[in-house]
């Protein structure tokens, strides 16, 4: 009888994904001038064998200035992270990518942000300790 109710248990938390949303805003700079060619993808990464969902991309305004935002049904809470992809005091062929994980609080359940989570203003001629290449 246990197995059973834990098959049953499994099986309706299956069933049961809610739709997450979270929104991220700020303003990117290389040096002192706005950085508007960079490209901005929201992700929610996942662990094991569920792939990464991109949620959003984005690019910011001729200001620098970006908003985005999106929705992603899971079991689980989603982790999201906002990728930033750019050229700024890039030396070689493959852009560089910023990471930066956004904080559970920022999560609202259903389809609309509630507390969008402000990165402020990034100098992305700064060295990240968790930065990237992407080649593709």
């Amino acid at each position: 009888m246990l197995p059973y109710l834990i098959l049953l248990s499994i099986a309706s938390s299956l069933l049961n994904a809610s739709e997450q949303t979270v929104g991220v805003r700020g303003t990117i700079l290389c040096g002192s001038q706005p950085l508007a060619e960079a490209e901005l993808k929201l992700w929610d990464v996942d662990i094991g064998p569920d792939p990464d969902d991109l949620m959003a991309t984005s690019r910011p305004d001729a200001g620098g200035r970006f908003q985005l935002w999106g929705t992603e049904d899971e079991y689980t809470n989603i982790d999201p992270v906002l990728k930033i992809y750019h050229n700024c005091a890039n030396k070689w062929p493959c852009k560089r990518v910023v990471k930066l994980a956004i904080p559970d609080v920022y999560i609202a359940q259903g389809e609309k942000v509630e507390k969008w989570y402000n990165v402020g203003t990034l100098n992305l001629e700064t060295k990240f300790a968790y930065e990237g290449r992407d080649c593709l």
